[in-house]
Formats: structure tokens, sequence, C-alpha cells
């Protein structure tokens, strides 16, 4: 074990997380989570782990070089973290030791006649709703049947069910089904039952959980045990349910006391003349060097302006983060010049000191070095990276300063996911198309061209689709029928 690796695993937090392994040549080549780092990662390098761990374990051991963590705020956030690491990095040794498979999510189409929810392990943007992913696939499928009975959804996977598709179904009479195949409900007040159901899965309505847990212990006072702990096992996994979604939708928001006090001690902690009333964060994404893109988000008096936010597609790189930060940086600040645009206090770079300089050696072509400072944040253990040579800065986790960076970087990141996601879902819808005899490239882009998206285009019909030109009949049907399978049929 090198002096380094040493240093650093001293100092790991006793917090939920993630943790990647690097080998000799930087490559990640496991992730793993944990509920308390310090003591999950220091396990692996005791003496009785190298001694008794099975041979691909010790492997993995030998082959770590240096390491990096990621703090996260709960065991489920980690679960999710180390889902999205693995699938973006895919670490040999994850494949040596672990399956990586996608977690569970609900999927909510409010397009069918008589919609209903399903489980799904993949999003798509195809227009439905969608609800987590959750960690806990038990937790899912309990919610799943508790809301369908509660507000009498149906489960059979008919497009527009009628009478024949009851003819062997009994979920009307065990399951509570609104049955609207029978026509005892109308498309009008099954759709508010619907939307109801949805607004309970957003976390709108808790009354009904605390509905569940009065019954439970109604049926504990009469001492109906087995119900108790069937509606016990429901309460408790509706109550993580929503709990994970709340986290997800209701970020911490930074209260603008707060952020100028945060901002006067990051311009002390900086060096600036003054508090930087607008920050512009850059972040860059990219899966396995694939769909490159930036993201730009900005603070103003240390609050998030999404109207100034900005996306780029990175075109001269790919898979070279300091590079592609350099081209995002010379196309915003050349632009910001040739316009007469205000620049900003201070940018901030998703990164270590290689994203810094680069920003730095850009701003110097373009004759900003002296007007625009730089900074950086690492990521891995949230320290700041100065552009002046002085040694990154480490700060508690508390600090206002810290808190204003960490909170601006998350954004940034979010919104480069983002893009880089839709990216990647628009290329592989657009790629059934490929798949069809006599649909070319120049046949793809003028198909897309007339009907604006895929989604447009399957729900075009034939005769829209065939007097497109070079389009015949038959081509128009196979169309239609890829489609339709690859675009509207559930997971």
């Amino acid at each position: 074990m090198n002096d380094a690796l040493r240093e650093k695993l001293r100092h790991l937090p006793d917090k939920p997380g993630c943790y990647l392994y690097r080998d000799r040549a930087g490559t990640i080549i496991y992730v793993g989570k944990a509920v308390n780092l310090r003591r999950r990662v220091q396990s692996y390098f005791r003496a009785s782990t190298l001694r008794t761990a099975p041979p691909k374990l010790r492997s993995l051991v030998h082959h770590v070089e240096d390491l990096e963590i990621r703090v996260v705020r709960s065991e489920a956030e980690a679960l999710l973290t180390e889902s999205h690491l693995i699938k973006t990095y895919r670490p040999r040794f994850n494949i040596l030791l672990r399956d990586d498979k996608r977690y569970l999510s609900l999927k909510a189409d409010p397009d069918r006649p008589f919609p209903r929810i399903v489980t799904c392990r993949i999003v798509r943007d195809d227009g439905a709703r969608y609800f987590g992913p959750f960690p806990s696939s038990t937790v899912v499928r309990t919610a799943l049947d508790f809301t369908e009975k509660r507000y009498g959804l149906r489960k059979c996977a008919a497009l527009d069910p009628g009478p024949d598709d009851h003819t062997h179904c009994l979920a009307d009479v065990i399951r509570f089904c609104s049955a609207p195949c029978l026509g005892r409900i109308g498309e009008a007040d099954y759709r508010a039952r619907f939307d109801e159901a949805c607004a309970f899965l957003r976390g709108e309505r808790p009354a009904v959980i605390d509905e569940v847990r009065r019954q439970m212990e109604a049926a504990a006072a009469k001492e109906d045990y087995e119900r108790a702990a069937r509606l016990r096992d429901t309460w408790l996994a509706l109550k993580t349910l929503t709990r994970q979604r709340a986290r997800a939708r209701l970020a911490p928001a930074i209260k603008r006391p707060t952020a100028e006090e945060g901002l006067a001690d990051l311009a002390q902690l900086l060096a600036l003349p003054a508090s930087p009333r607008v920050i512009e964060c850059f972040d860059i994404s990219h899966l396995m060097g694939a769909h490159t893109v930036a993201s730009m988000v900005v603070a103003v008096e240390g609050v998030p302006d999404k109207r100034r936010y900005r996306r780029f597609r990175v075109r001269t790189v790919a898979n070279d983060d300091p590079h592609a930060m350099a081209e995002v940086i010379r196309r915003r600040y050349t632009r910001l010049l040739g316009e007469g645009q205000p620049l900003p206090d201070l940018i901030l770079c998703d990164g270590a000191d290689l994203q810094v300089r680069a920003t730095r050696a850009v701003l110097g072509e373009l004759g900003l070095r002296d007007r625009v400072p730089v900074a950086g944040l690492n990521e891995h253990f949230e320290e700041i990276v100065l552009a002046d040579g002085r040694p990154n800065l480490v700060l508690p986790r508390d600090a206002k300063a810290l808190q204003i960076l960490i909170r601006l970087r998350d954004e940034a990141h979010r919104f480069a996911i983002t893009f880089n996601r839709a990216l990647r879902l628009r290329a592989l819808r657009e790629s059934v198309l490929d798949e069809l005899p006599g649909i070319g490239p120049a046949r793809k882009r003028q198909l897309l061209a007339a009907f604006g998206s895929l989604r447009r285009l399957a729900q075009a019909d034939e005769a829209a689709i065939a007097a497109q030109p070079g389009i015949t009949p038959p081509l128009a049907r196979a169309i239609k029928e890829a489609l339709r399978v690859r675009v509207h049929d559930p997971d």
C-alpha cells in the first residue's frame, strides 16, 4: 500500500457514500457503497482480509493504488449512486464479484383509455409518469399492490379492456378492481382514481399512510396479530417509498441570508475583491466517452437562477474532461466578449486541478485571466481547488461557503446528466429505424424532419407516412409495426 492511499484511509468520514478503487493506470476497477465509509473501506486492507478473503477479493485489494469517495445523505442514496457509477464505468471487479441490475421504478402511462401502473427497470422519455427508481424491490411491489387495491386500478395488460378480457379474471372479486372491462366504471371516474393514485405515489396524500397505521393499531388491539403484521409491512413500505420520493423532490434550498454570509466567507477564502454576486458553474458528462455534453448553471446572490442555465454539446473531444472543459469555456466567453455581455464574478469547475488549469489557460488566451477568478470543487473529498497555486482548501462540511459550492456543483451535475441521458435516449429510439431495410441515414433524417420526433412518427397513420417521398405502403406498414413494438409497448 502506498503512502498516499494510507493517508486517505486515515481520513475517511463516518458517513454513508460510495467508494471507487483505481489501479496503477488510474482506471476505476471497483465501485462499492457503504453505510459507514470509514469502517467499510478500511476493512478491505486489514491483514485478516488479505489472509482469509476469497481469491477474487484478495486480487482486488492487491490491485488498488488509489481511492476516491462520494459522500451522500443516506443508505438509499448510496445504493442509487452505486448503481449509476457501475453503469457509467463498468469496473472490471464489479463484473467479477457482483451483479449490477437496474433498480425498480413504477410507470404510469396516462395515454391508455384505462391506465394502469406497472413496474419497470428502464426509465424512458416516452410521456409516461415515472416514480423511482427505488433500491428495494419489495417496497416497490408492496406499494404497487396497495395502490392498485386502494384505488381500484386494473392489473390486466389489455390495451382497452372489454368483457372478453374478464372471462378468466377474478380481480374484481379478490383485488377490489373497479372492473372497467365490464362497464362498472366510466373512463372519467377511472381516470380520477388513477390521478389520485399518482398523487399518492408522489407523496401528496400522507393521510392515506396514517390510515394504514390506524388500521394496524386497531388490528393489534383486537389481537388480530396476523392482519396487524401485514398492515405493518405495508405501512413501513409506504413510508419508505414516499420518504424517498420526498428526498428526491425536495432538495434543500439556500436561504438568502445564509447565501449572503456564505458568499462573504467565500470571497475571503478565495481572496476576491468582493462577494461573487454571479457564479457560473460548469460540469462535463458522458457515458464511456459517448454523447459528451456540458452544463452551465448560474447562481445569483448564491441562489440558482434557472433562466441563465445553458447546455453544450462538446464537439472536439470525447472522454477527456479537461479538454472538453476548455472547449466549453472558450465558446462561452468568446460569445460573451463578442456580444459585450457582463462577465461572472467567479467561474466554478466541477473537477480537480486539471479542469481548473484548462479553464485558466483558455481565459489567458481570451485576455480574461486577471478579470475572472476561477476555482474548482473536487467532489471526491469536497476540496476547493484554487487557481493561484495554493493547497486545496478543506472546509468543515457545514461551512456556508462550501455548502453554496456543493449545491451549485450538484445542480450542474444534475443538469448535465439530464442532457446526456436525453441524447442517449433519443439516439436509442431513433436507432429503431436503422433496423428496417430500405431506411438509410438520409431517409431517416427525412422522416424525423417531416414528423418532428419519433413519437409523432409513431402516432402518424400509415397513409401519412406513405405520403413521404420514397416511402411505399409496405414500408410505411413496416415502420408502424416496428414503432408500435419498440416505442409504445410497456416494459
